[in-house]
C-alpha cells in the first residue's frame, strides 16, 4: 500500500509471542523494551522563562516607589471594579472609548442653548431672573482654508513671532438673537443686546 522511499524494520518480537495474545500486558513489555529517546525541553517553556527573563530585567529597572505605585493603582482599580459589579476594569481604555472621545471632540460647529439665571452671565448684574442663553459650540476641521494653512506654516517657522493669531477657524457667532431684558434684584430693568448666538459658523 506504501509505495515511498522510507524504509521500516519490523520491531523484534520473542518467539513465544502469538498473534492471538495482544493483551495490554504484552504491549507494555515490548514497548518497555524500546530504547528511550533523548529529551528536550519543551519550546513553550523556552518561550515562557524569555519573557519572564524580559519581565524581570524590566521591573528591575524601576525604583521601589514606582513599583510601589504601579501595585497600589492596579489594586485601586480592582477594589473599583468589585465595587461596581465584579467585573474586572481594564489596565489600558478600549479602542472604542477612544473613538467615541474623538467623535465628541470633533462635532461640527453648531448653536445651543443653556438656561441659566442673570447673575450666572458674568456681566454684574444680580438677578434670579433666568434666560436661555444661546451658544455656539464644535469644531472647525472641515472649514481650514489654505489661508490657515499657510498661517500656520508661517508661525511654525518663526516668521510670525510675536502677534497673537489663530491658524485656525473658530466656531463663533455669525448673528446674535434679540435683545434681553430683565429685573434685577432692586428691581431696575435693563437690556442686553447681542447676548445669545442666532447663528453659528467658522470664521
Amino acid at each position: 500500500m506504501f509505495n515511498g522511499s522510507r524504509k521500516y524494520s519490523p520491531l523484534p518480537s520473542s518467539p513465544s509471542s502469538s498473534r492471538a495474545s495482544s493483551s495490554s500486558s504484552s504491549s507494555s513489555s515490548s514497548s518497555s523494551s524500546l530504547p528511550a529517546a533523548p529529551r528536550r525541553s519543551p519550546r513553550a517553556l523556552q518561550h515562557h522563562s524569555s519573557l519572564l527573563s524580559q519581565y524581570s530585567s524590566l521591573l528591575e529597572s524601576y525604583t521601589e516607589g514606582e513599583i510601589r505605585q504601579l501595585i497600589s493603582a492596579l489594586v485601586e482599580r480592582y477594589s473599583q471594579a468589585m465595587n461596581s459589579g465584579g467585573h474586572e476594569l481594564p489596565l489600558f481604555p478600549r479602542a472604542g472609548s477612544r473613538r467615541k472621545r474623538a467623535r465628541a471632540r470633533h462635532k461640527p460647529c453648531a448653536l445651543k442653548e443653556l438656561e441659566v439665571s442673570v447673575s450666572e452671565l458674568g456681566l454684574g448684574y444680580e438677578s434670579d431672573e433666568t434666560v436661555l442663553f444661546r451658544y455656539c459650540s464644535g469644531t472647525c476641521e472641515a472649514a481650514v482654508r489654505s489661508y490657515d494653512l499657510s498661517l500656520k506654516s508661517m508661525r511654525s517657522r518663526r516668521r510670525i513671532k510675536k502677534e497673537k493669531v489663530r491658524a485656525r477657524p473658530c466656531c463663533r457667532p455669525l448673528a446674535y438673537d434679540d435683545d434681553v431684558s430683565f429685573l434685577d434684584a432692586y428691581n431696575r430693568y435693563y437690556t442686553v443686546n447681542e447676548l445669545s448666538a442666532k447663528e453659528c459658523g467658522c470664521v
